[in-house]
């Protein structure tokens, strides 16, 4: 049962630079492909010794479930330098809904529901892209009910374009 952290907000996400790895994968075989790109990421950032700057997270572009594009990574102070697959890049400032999910991972998709009503009701349009902030992960708590999950849409926003 999906518990309700926060309320659905529209806020402003501001600018942060990122170091990511963007792939396809099934969404059968996201669990597989996470993991090891985090830790990809966390070894590369050790060896600069930077420590990132918040949770990880993974942008969604597009929700085809059997060909997904996903990036996966990490906030950082600034813009650096990529590795083979291991890029820079940056979460663009915008205007976002957001809310915060406390409960399973499988509960999400509730929530994603509710957000594209929220959206319908205050009029407001998605970019097409979806961030997922994982605040814990399931090695961090004894049961998936503690799983903490910030979803964030960005939208549409003429006061910042």
């Amino acid at each position: 049962m999906t518990q309700q952290v926060l309320p659905i907000e529209v806020t402003v996400q501001d600018y942060q630079p990122t170091m990511s790895i963007r792939t396809r994968s099934s969404v059968e075989k996201l669990p597989e492909v996470i993991g090891p790109a985090y830790e990809r990421i966390l070894s590369y950032l050790a060896e600069m010794d930077i420590t990132p700057t918040g949770p990880p997270f993974v942008a969604y572009y597009g929700m085809d479930l059997q060909d997904l594009d996903v990036e996966m990574g990490f906030p950082v102070e600034d813009l650096l330098p990529g590795e083979g697959d291991l890029c820079p890049g940056e979460i663009e400032k915008s205007t976002v809904v957001s809310f915060m999910h406390k409960g399973p991972y499988e509960g999400l998709h509730e929530v994603y529901s509710a957000m594209a009503t929220f959206l319908e009701e205050k009029g407001l349009q998605a970019k097409g892209v979806s961030y997922e902030v994982y605040y814990n992960g399931p090695n961090d708590v004894q049961s998936s009910e503690e799983l903490l999950t910030k979803i964030l849409l960005p939208v549409y926003d003429k006061t910042l374009e």
